[in-house]
């Protein structure tokens, strides 16, 4: 099987290089492989203590940080490498300080790998969720290396689990210790021969309660909402702006101010947004100091500014909830103690499969049950409350991974 999965990268390897003429996105992937030496090499040396920490995307990346901080905060001396494997977060995070080199992770062929790890020679090293890529794990075995799964969440229906995936089962021999989500993951590891492994929860509640400490003020939502009732709608899609703009035109209660914030910045679905409001509707990008006040709907059209766009926010609607695997962050607004609404599609997102189920989250699949779910939440206060504390404690009960992870991370360095 080695062999086989071998074979399978260096196919994958040149393919890539065939589909980046033909895909931005898939460019960058390959163009940025080019660079990683260069960057490695102008940020650390050989005689440098390494802790690498890899994440997949921008998602796991923000799972990481909070270990990331404590360690950096801890061991002053030591250099920090994150790498990571999709553009989509390497790009936005590339620059970022926390770290002393951000690149992306090589192709998982052996040679790479000896190539990549030789360069870093870590002290430690950090993958985060379910990032696993057999050749890199391989040769952190071989050379002793400490290695951390973070995080982690498993299921059933993974290859680990099941009669064919002996070869993936066996790459998790690299990993010194896991720290799982939940009992399900631990059990499953269990189910298969490892049980070094506790269970820490998910760091991601580490990293959003922070933003409880943190300033949220934003100067232009003060102005807009004027302490009226407020609905967020963040990260959104053009079938979930069909159900806003139809909400919003035909039973928006007086004093309720809506923003909408999509998760692509495509200035024409901007555009179709807008025109699909009556009612009174202003871009962020329109803003220049005005007073914005008398205005119903408030789109942004910009990015990084969500999460403090939350903090306003009565009621959440995140968007992605329409599509396998598409959900946004629902921690985001959940820390803020408020209600969400959401798609149907949620199955994978734990936090979003316990909230379901503790009723913090509600779900509509289609523009009447949003607009029952929205108005309920709008007129009935008993159940806004109610509903709004079940985020709050939620959050509340499930921070303290990073924590755990600090005090094992102790023991190794």
């Amino acid at each position: 099987m080695h062999l086989l999965y071998n074979i399978v990268v260096h196919i994958a390897a040149i393919l890539v290089k065939i589909i980046a003429n033909f895909s931005p996105k898939i460019k960058l992937f390959v163009q940025g492989r080019k660079d990683i030496y260069t960057r490695l090499n102008k940020s650390i040396s050989k005689n440098d203590n390494v802790i690498w920490i890899h994440t997949a995307s921008l998602g796991e990346y923000e799972q990481g940080l909070p270990v990331i901080e404590k360690v950096k905060a801890e061991y002053p001396d030591y250099k920090i490498v994150v790498s990571f494997f999709s553009p989509s977060g390497y790009e936005v995070k590339k620059n970022d300080p926390i770290a002393d080199a951000i690149v992306y992770l090589p192709l998982d062929t052996l040679k790479n790998a000896k190539k990549f790890i030789q360069t870093l020679n870590p002290k430690l090293a950090i993958f985060v969720k379910y990032e696993i890529w057999p050749n890199h794990l391989k040769i952190l075995k071989e050379k002793q290396i400490p290695t951390l799964l973070i995080s982690a969440f498993f299921k059933k229906e993974q290859s680990f689990f099941k009669w064919y995936g002996g070869f993936m089962r066996n790459s998790l021999t690299a990993f010194t210790h896991f720290f799982v989500q939940d009992t399900n993951s631990k059990e499953l590891l269990k189910s298969i021969g490892y049980t070094n492994c506790t269970i820490g929860g998910d760091t991601r509640f580490d990293r959003v309660s922070e933003i409880l400490e943190r300033d949220n003020t934003l100067d232009f939502m003060s102005n807009f909402t004027k302490g009226k009732t407020c609905v967020v709608a963040g990260s959104t899609w053009p079938q979930g702006h069909l159900f806003l703009s139809d909400f919003i035109n035909k039973n928006s209660p007086q004093n309720t101010k809506f923003v909408i914030a999509p998760h692509n910045i495509i200035p024409t679905q901007i555009q179709e947004l807008k025109k699909s409001v009556t009612k009174k509707v202003v871009l962020f990008s329109e803003i220049n100091n005005r007073d914005i006040s008398s205005f119903d709907v408030l789109i942004i059209d910009t990015i990084g500014i969500l999460t403090k766009v939350y903090s306003y926010a009565n009621i959440a609607y995140v968007g992605g909830g329409f599509t396998k695997g598409g959900l946004h962050n629902t921690l985001e607004p959940a820390v803020f103690g408020i209600p969400i609404i959401i798609g149907p599609i949620y199955k994978g997102f734990k936090e979003a499969e316990d909230l379901v189920q503790l009723k913090g989250v509600l779900t509509a699949a289609n523009k009447e049950e949003f607009t029952e779910k929205l108005n309920q939440l709008l007129t009935q206060n008993t159940f806004y409350q109610t509903t709004a504390e079940i985020n709050k404690s939620y959050v509340a009960k499930n921070i303290g991974a990073s924590i755990q992870i600090a005090a094992y991370i102790r023991t190794l360095l």
